[in-house]
C-alpha cells in the first residue's frame, strides 16, 4: 500500500479513536446523571440516562468496528497509537466501574422494594419459593398491621 493511503488510514484511526474518547467522556457523564437519578428517585432522569446509556453503547461498539477494521489495513498506525488505545480502554474501565456501581444501588433499592412488598402482602420471607405444582408457594393471608 502506497504510503499516502497509510497516512489517510492512520488519521482516520486517530480520529476514530477521538470519538471514542469523546463518546467515553459523554458515557461517564450520562452514568454520573443516572447515579444522581437514583439517589433523588427521580424516574424521568433515570429513563433519559437509559436511553443515553444505550445511544452511547450503540455509537462505541460501531467506532470499535472502525477501528478494527482500520487497525488491520493500517497495523503501523495502529501501532503508533497505542497510547490513545490504552487510554480509550482506561476509560471504559472507569465506566465498567460506575455502570456496576449504579447498578448494586438498583438492586439494593430493589431489594429494599421487595422486602417492603413482601411485608405489606403478608408474604415476609417467602419471595422466590416454589410448590410442587411449579406455583409460587406462599399463603393469601393479609395481616392486620395496625388497629384504631
Amino acid at each position: 500500500m502506497n504510503r499516502p493511503l497509510q497516512g489517510e488510514l492512520g488519521d482516520a484511526l486517530g480520529a476514530v479513536l477521538g470519538d471514542m474518547q469523546q463518546a467515553i467522556t459523554q458515557l461517564m457523564q450520562v452514568l454520573e446523571n443516572e447515579r444522581t437519578a437514583l439517589n433523588a428517585g427521580n424516574s424521568d432522569a433515570l429513563g433519559e440516562a437509559g436511553a443515553g446509556k444505550q445511544k452511547l453503547m450503540l455509537q462505541l461498539e460501531q467506532l470499535d468496528a472502525e477501528r478494527q477494521q482500520l487497525s488491520r489495513e493500517a497495523p503501523a498506525a495502529a501501532t503508533r497509537l497505542d497510547a490513545t488505545w490504552a487510554q480509550v480502554l482506561q476509560g471504559l474501565r472507569r465506566c465498567q466501574q460506575l455502570n456496576q456501581s449504579n447498578g448494586r444501588a438498583v438492586n439494593q433499592r430493589l431489594g429494599q422494594v421487595r422486602q417492603a412488598l413482601s411485608i405489606l402482602t403478608g408474604h415476609a420471607g417467602e419471595t422466590g419459593l416454589y410448590g410442587p405444582t411449579g406455583g409460587l408457594r406462599g399463603s393469601l393471608r393479609s395481616q392486620v398491621l395496625a388497629q384504631a
